[in-house]
């Protein structure tokens, strides 16, 4: 039996191997049109950045050394340009020599990946995009030549996703003057605008300058020309608008497409063909929470898949759990980390939802280095049901993130949550761990023993006649309160409850915990009491998120 597989990297050579492992005799060939069949191309950036010093470190395997271990025959720089479901064959170009060849299979695995969007604007083709290892060079050869001048080069990128700020980030190491432009009001667009704008504040910190709800329109030799005339020096281009799924001779050969733009899968990753399958950023995937068709461009799920579909292909049985699009990004030690649905994600379903946001520290306070995160957990509100999460800070975002991911998995309510017993010694967490302190803050809403008010929510609720309450100290006050609030600290409200309006009350603290005190002494005691969900932290990092886009959008 002889397997084809179409692109290496993180799903097609984790398929091939484990096809290897599985079965000793199979015959298996792999073309990679590229010349590296397998890379870090998650470290691409870092290399740029001089984090990663050599070229070799990002090269995980060669085709020696794929031959030596596993007797794989890898055919790097050779593109597929066409398949015939009908004769089982493929047809290639090689890259170096423009030879046309022809090759056979029983079964073929498809993983080429995918490619950047082009960006159709005048000056277009001066742009660098980055997919792999000899992109990467080019980049880095160009930020060299700038390096060598007598001032600090410049750098204009495209797009606000992952790569584009991963390259913000490691072009600033290397001492560029950096200016990110993104057409949506936020970077990361996946993430919550109260929650990605810690990572905003960061960038901005250091001198990474946001262009938000901008595009490019023009690039000339020297600059970047944007929506507003705003003219952007730039001794470097990058272009990071996104990918889109390597396919179109996949599409030709009359295999079905998805309707999300890649190739239609069946659960064991088998294409409308019988003897075809698909996996990697270049296949359809299956959301886990709403049931929708999308396209998630993450390794880890290329590698699982990968592995999977060789498990079919060899006759084991190996159904493959739906999506839930699990995600971390880190640029000058801020982190901000995102599984399952956002809030917008869950509107756009069409889904009834609760959202709870808490500040919790990352490890036990007397501890030496604790710092504060901001974790929000999105639920169902008739079963409780985990929707998605998200974490944003300098320190143990990653493992929050990831047991809210195991969460969701596992299908658990917002009440798991609070009874997960997850590891405890002052320098890694706290006795109540922080996710059994989100747990905790959205039992009490989704139960609602403590109605919130959500950041966004606040404007209009007191547009309307309700009185915002701050309960924090006189210093916090002091440094900076909600306009047109009332001020009674917490452990005066029980003397000064006479003071307190009737009518709707939006209590509010720095992070959630007093105000959760506070709604349940003024309710108990006859007051229309809500309390701000996720504090005075979330409500300013939301109202900054918004204030910045708009000062973007008024610059001449």
């Amino acid at each position: 039996m002889k397997t084809i597989i179409i692109g290496g990297v993180a799903g097609g050579m984790s398929a091939a191997t484990r096809l290897r492992r599985l079965d000793e005799h199979a015959e298996i060939t792999v073309y990679e049109q590229g010349p590296h069949v397998s890379f870090a191309n998650c470290g691409l950036p870092y290399f740029i950045g001089d984090v990663i010093g050599a070229e070799e470190n990002l090269l995980l395997q060669t085709p020696d050394s794929l031959w030596r271990r596993f007797r794989l025959d890898i055919r790097v720089n050779s593109r597929i340009v066409a398949i015939d479901p009908a004769t089982k064959t493929v047809t290639g170009t090689n890259m170096l020599t423009g030879q046309e060849f022809i090759d056979s299979f029983d079964s073929l695995i498809l993983s080429p990946g995918a490619i950047p969007r082009q960006l159709g604007i005048p000056g277009g083709e001066r742009a660098l995009s980055l997919r792999d290892v000899p992109d990467a060079v080019r980049i880095k050869d160009a930020v060299d030549v700038t390096d060598a001048g007598a001032e600090a080069g410049t750098a204009v990128i495209l797009g606000g996703g992952f790569i584009g700020v991963e390259v913000a980030e490691n072009l600033r190491h290397r001492g560029m003057r950096v200016t990110l432009v993104q057409q949506a009001s936020t970077i990361l667009p996946q993430f919550d605008p109260e929650m990605i704008e810690p990572l905003q504040s960061t960038l901005e910190s250091n001198g990474v300058v946001l262009a938000l709800g901008r595009t490019a329109v023009e690039i000339t030799e020297s600059e970047v020309v944007l929506d507003n005339g705003q003219r952007l020096s730039a001794d470097l281009v990058i272009s990071a608008i996104g990918v889109t799924a390597d396919a179109e001779f996949v599409a030709q050969s009359g295999l079905r497409m998805g309707t999300a733009g890649g190739i239609w899968v069946d659960e064991n990753h088998r294409t409308s063909d019988p003897h075809i399958f698909a996996v990697g950023d270049a296949a359809q995937k299956h959301n886990a929470l709403t049931g929708s068709d999308q396209m998630i461009w993450l390794a880890n799920l290329a590698n699982r898949h990968g592995r999977a579909v060789a498990d079919v292909v060899a006759g084991v049985d190996s159904p493959e759990r739906d999506s839930q699009g699990t995600g971390i990004i880190g640029a000058f030690g801020m982190v901000a980390a995102i599984t399952g649905l956002s809030e917008k994600g869950a509107r756009l379903a069409g889904l009834d939802y609760r959202v709870a946001h808490a500040h919790p520290g990352s490890h036990a306070g007397y501890y030496p280095g604790s710092a504060t995160l901001a974790l929000k957990v999105i639920f169902d509100p008739e079963t409780g049901k985990i929707l998605g999460g998200q974490a944003t800070g300098t320190d143990g975002a990653d493992k929050r993130i990831d047991v809210l991911a195991t969460a969701i998995y596992a299908r658990l309510t917002v009440d798991d949550l609070m009874n997960l017993e997850l590891a405890y010694a002052p320098q890694f967490g706290s006795a109540k761990d922080a996710v059994n302190q989100l747990g905790y803050v959205a039992n009490n809403i989704w139960h609602q023993r403590t109605p919130s008010v959500q950041w966004h929510e606040l404007e209009a609720r007191v547009a309307a006649g309700a009185t915002v309450l701050d309960v924090r100290t006189d210093p916090e006050n002091d440094v900076r309160a909600i306009p047109g609030s009332l001020h009674i600290p917490v452990d005066d409200l029980r003397s000064r409850l006479d003071e307190v309006p009737d009518g709707e009350v939006i209590v509010h603290c720095r992070v959630g915990q007093r105000g959760h005190i506070a709604t349940q002494f003024l309710r108990q005691n006859g007051k229309n009491a809500h309390n701000l969900d996720g504090g005075c932290l979330t409500w300013l990092a939301g109202t900054e998120s918004r204030e910045r886009t708009q000062r973007v959008l008024a610059f001449p």
